[in-house]
């Protein structure tokens, strides 16, 4: 009462979802890794709007609380934190992550986690852990081009499953492979993935768990976005139905809190000998401080807060993608729609050559993530990931508007 009038976006506006990917076969085919390591090499360029890049803008961190916490750790830990930790981690700080569990129904304890050097690190200890070059690892599509990059230099094959850019993998897809007795391994984001922006109902995810544990194949959670929601709560975790330790669930706080402070961890459930002996001969020991620093940063209730405030900017940024997407981009683009996460999907004509508009928003100093780098297929070449992780300003509009009106040349 009394509190005015609120202008949203009409959903009648909302451009159409994407398909639901349709891969062909796979192969080992060579990614364009000058885009990678262009995207990567151009972090600190102040000059370049990177909507390639997956990393949260310094300004949508707790700067100022992270150098508070990083200051207590160096004073708090035996030699200042110059010493090695235990094999498994931090003690702290997987107390904290395993209270973190009870809001999404997860039996995590203290003994079940393992620290690593953030999430990619974590899954390919699970990985070196679980296969062996020829394997094949069944695995969204689109899917993180990390994990195709980790797949390739392990020598695995992967399967891709089709996915729906709202809700997840296809569960009968999934089943289908199964049966074929080919798949020894199962990777799934399956909240808010990247690049899709999908999260998998709870139904879905039970059903996953279920069928995977009948056949003792392991399943991969990683889980590192389920904290960046919009809705009302965290979602459930595939975690949450695991009665057997049949999932390694991993995750970090790379992208809600301190990219470079490499924090991460795995549950990896009844592989866990297998996983802290990869972490033995592979790197031993976390970083005491910055373990330390973000440990203190969860128990005092710190990072809670700061939750509350990034979910909302991202939120509000995700509709305002979607509106610029509507507003500039040429007619009958699609998009998907993410409920959490940092990425938006874009879906142009099937004749559309994303690379072109690669190379073209280059010159304008836009950075964007071509659909090729999510496959080893020949197809999303007509789509684009953008992430939405920075601070909406007027600069941000107008680089959008030069995308989409490049976008429109292109089209012609």
């Amino acid at each position: 009462p009394q509190s005015g009038f609120y202008v949203i976006f009409s959903p009648r506006k909302y451009p159409l979802m994407p398909s639901v990917s349709q891969p062909g076969k796979a192969s080992l085919a060579s990614q364009p890794d000058d885009i990678l390591q262009f995207a990567f090499n151009s972090i600190n360029k102040k000059n370049i709007t990177l909507l390639s890049l997956g990393v949260p803008s310094d300004d949508l961190l707790p700067i100022a609380k992270l150098n508070k916490a990083l200051l207590n750790a160096s004073r708090n830990l035996p030699g200042s934190g110059t010493g090695y930790e235990g094999l498994e981690g931090n003690i702290k700080l997987r107390k904290q992550i395993a209270r973190q569990a009870i809001a999404w129904d997860g039996r995590i304890t203290v003994k079940d986690i393992i620290t690593t050097s953030g999430c990619l690190n974590a899954i390919s200890h699970c990985m070196l852990a679980l296969t062996k070059p020829g394997d094949t690892v069944a695995v969204e599509s689109p899917v993180f081009f990390g994990i195709i990059q980790l797949a390739q230099q392990l020598g695995l094959k992967l399967i891709e499953i089709p996915t729906h850019p709202s809700t997840g993998i296809e569960i009968d897809y999934l089943k289908k492979i199964l049966n074929q007795g080919k798949i020894k391994l199962c990777l799934l984001i399956s909240n808010f993935s990247n690049p899709l922006g999908s999260c998998m109902p709870d139904e879905h995810k039970k059903e996953a768990v279920r069928l995977l544990e009948y056949q003792n194949i392991p399943l991969i959670e990683d889980d590192m976005y389920a904290d960046t929601y919009f809705g009302a709560r965290r979602p459930k975790s595939c975690k949450t139905y695991d009665e057997s330790g049949n999932v390694l669930w991993c995750g970090s706080f790379s992208k809600t809190i301190a990219p470079g402070y490499r924090v991460g961890w795995v549950a990896p459930g009844k592989y866990h000998k297998e996983i802290l002996r990869m972490k033995t001969v592979t790197g031993l020991s976390s970083t005491s401080l910055t373990h330390e620093s973000i440990a203190d940063i969860l128990e005092n209730g710190r990072y809670e807060n700061h939750l509350r405030k990034l979910r909302q900017t991202l939120r509000t940024n995700c509709m305002q993608y979607i509106r610029a997407i509507s507003e500039y981009f040429p007619e009958g683009t699609r998009v998907s729609h993410p409920e959490g996460g940092f990425f938006i999907w874009v879906e142009f004509d099937k004749k559309f050559n994303v690379m072109d508009l690669y190379h073209d928003a280059l010159r304008q100093k836009i950075s964007i993530a071509p659909g090729k780098l999510f496959t080893l297929g020949d197809q999303f070449n007509n789509c684009t990931r953008l992430s939405y992780a920075f601070p909406w300003d007027p600069k941000l509009d107008n680089s959008l508007r030069i995308l989409g009106r490049l976008a429109k040349e292109n089209s012609v």
